[in-house]
């Protein structure tokens, strides 16, 4: 398919799937459950960290977040008592069970009262870096300074041992983006679109080798370099954009 044509296909999935119908079933309908910036950094990132499974389950289960943390995130991230702390434990979504959530939002508090929230430490470091491959393995470490059981770390993924951060792309695009069509957010002013790698995964990944923009066979982050340099190449300021054309694209079995 001659680069035009590609183009061409790609921004007509674009223009079917990022419309506000995308949010509903989708987990960015949790972040979108609020209106405050703090608010919405801390819902995404927690709806971000469970976004694998079936994704009814997962936007479920992320409302089911939102409700034990009394519908204000970032309040009971920083002013629950070690009792309501406790009272997070029943949750279950997969591997990530309430131990963990009671871990994370231990872990978000710390995030917010030394940086100022997520978000500022992501622009901050990217300000400092100008590299979002080093500003991610920077928040891993950063994330997990506070104690924490170490079964907690599987949840968020390192770029270091070359995963694809599919989660946490997926998040970035969410804060970073804003297209005017609503559904990401575009928040983190300090981060450009373009400098955002497409959230790979099997749906993305399968739609991008069918369609030539990725070779590599396995679904790492030297994959997730390879299609985001393609994508770059049909959209330089905003390539992420066709994360819903090839992830919508895959989801419906457009090639099947």
């Amino acid at each position: 398919m001659e680069k035009e044509e590609l183009k061409e296909l790609l921004d007509a999935l674009y223009d079917k799937y990022d419309t506000a119908a995308f949010i509903e079933d989708d987990p960015v309908s949790v972040p979108h459950m609020f209106t405050e910036r703090q608010d919405r950094e801390i819902a995404g990132f927690l709806a971000a960290v469970i976004a694998w499974g079936n994704r009814k389950v997962i936007v479920r289960n992320g409302r089911r977040m939102m409700e034990l943390l009394d519908y204000a995130p970032y309040d009971f991230t920083m002013n629950a008592s070690p009792g309501e702390l406790r009272g997070l434990e029943g949750f279950v979504h997969r591997t990530f069970n309430g131990q963990d959530f009671a871990a994370f939002v231990a872990a978000l508090r710390r995030m917010c009262a030394v940086h100022g929230g997520i978000g500022a430490f992501f622009e901050a470091r990217y300000a400092a870096t100008g590299d979002l491959r080093r500003v991610l393995a920077d928040f891993r470490h950063e994330f997990f300074a506070c104690a924490h059981p170490s079964r907690c770390e599987k949840h968020v993924p390192s770029i270091e041992r070359q995963a694809t951060c599919k989660r946490l792309n997926m998040y970035l695009r969410w804060m970073v983006r804003d297209d005017g069509r609503g559904v990401d957010f575009g928040m983190w002013k300090g981060i450009p679109a373009s400098a955002l790698y497409l959230p790979l995964d099997v749906h993305s990944g399968n739609m991008a080798r069918a369609l030539g923009l990725l070779q590599r066979r396995q679904n790492d982050w030297r994959a997730v370099e390879q299609v985001t340099a393609a994508l770059r190449e049909l959209e330089p300021e905003d390539p992420v954009r066709y994360d819903f054309a090839l992830f919508g694209a895959g989801i419906d079995g457009y090639l099947e």
